[in-house]
């Protein structure tokens, strides 16, 4: 005999998170992110989750009369239709607070590798190639003005990491302003063009709307210091992948790095992956074991959307 709900996962998810599941519902899978595929499976499905793949379009709302709650396995919302959601009365939960911690320190880490030459370090080490400690000068992050580009709770833990432990003074851009963060940190809220012509080191934390996307082009790329950094940790379409290439080939900027890329997964023609200025990771920021638990947790919301409860982490949009 079946179970009270019926829950479609994406992708599989940290077992805590799916245990939860499976205690009142039946859980199926997909069986591709191909939108025909799915859509054959929601026909009497209540709840769904998606993680990164796939997305959960207007089509598959409408053909699944009994959906109930979207779950987001993490933060960003740009796969999910949220309008045709809230035309049919569909709740979207999702978890803001699961990977702030993982994402942020991945930003350190790739500005560290970037900022110490430690990847091409590597290389020369595996090649005994021992006079590279003379060659390869790195820089020091203490001090270095740090550049946030999106001041949500992953741009602010980035600040905070960079303030405390690096002595970074923050300046951030973002259309809403945050009094008490600014007071913490002492940082300020400048326009992006501000931004790009102070920082020495600049992190990407907007969310992928349409109007972010190529927000990051040839024109703010030229007001940077030649010194100066650029990471990408939010989504890879808010970059001009074809500017960051050549401001990188033309040594405009000192160097950049990525976790997300236009089009993923990246292919092996991208220019990006010959160049020795870039450091970059596959789309692996949130993945700490800590940001996969808290990231499974979107069981807890979509069950109380189901049972009629108030969720903890709603998305409502406008």
């Amino acid at each position: 005999m079946g179970k009270k709900f019926k829950v479609l996962l994406y992708e599989s998810m940290h077992q805590e998170g799916t245990a939860l599941l499976e205690e009142k519902c039946d859980v199926i899978y997909a069986r591709s992110y191909d939108e025909k595929d799915l859509i054959d499976q929601v026909s009497d499905v209540n709840a769904v989750i998606i993680r990164t793949n796939g997305a959960v379009s207007g089509k598959l709302i409408e053909a699944a009369p009994k959906l109930k709650v979207i779950g987001r396995h993490g933060v960003g919302l740009d796969a999910i239709d949220l309008a045709a959601a809230k035309k049919k009365r569909v709740q979207v939960v999702y978890t803001p607070q699961a990977n702030k911690e993982s994402v942020a320190e991945h930003f350190v880490a790739l500005a560290l590798m970037l900022a110490k030459k430690i990847r091409l370090a590597d290389i020369a080490l595996r090649d005994c190639n021992w006079q590279a400690r003379y060659e390869l000068i790195g820089t020091e992050l203490r001090g270095k003005t740090l550049g946030v580009l999106g001041f949500g709770r992953i741009g602010q833990q980035t600040a905070r990491i960079c303030h405390f432990g690096f002595g970074m003074p923050i300046v951030y851009y973002d259309p809403f302003g945050f009094p008490e963060v600014e007071k913490e940190l002492g940082a300020s809220q400048v326009d992006e063009k501000k931004l790009f012509k102070e920082s020495d080191l600049i992190s990407i934390n907007m969310p992928l709307l349409p109007e972010t996307k190529h927000f990051v082009n040839a024109k703010l790329l030229k007001l940077m210091k030649q010194t100066a950094f650029l990471i990408n940790m939010a989504r890879g379409p808010i970059w001009n992948e074809t500017d960051i290439v050549e401001a990188l080939k033309t040594k405009r900027i000192a160097g950049a790095g990525s976790d997300v890329y236009e089009i993923e997964p990246i292919t092996a023609d991208n220019p990006l992956l010959k160049l020795n200025n870039f450091v970059g990771t596959p789309h692996m920021s949130a993945h700490t074991e800590e940001a996969m638990i808290r990231m499974s947790m979107v069981a807890r919301d979509v069950l109380c959307v189901l049972e009629g409860k108030d969720p903890e982490y709603p998305f409502l949009p406008d």
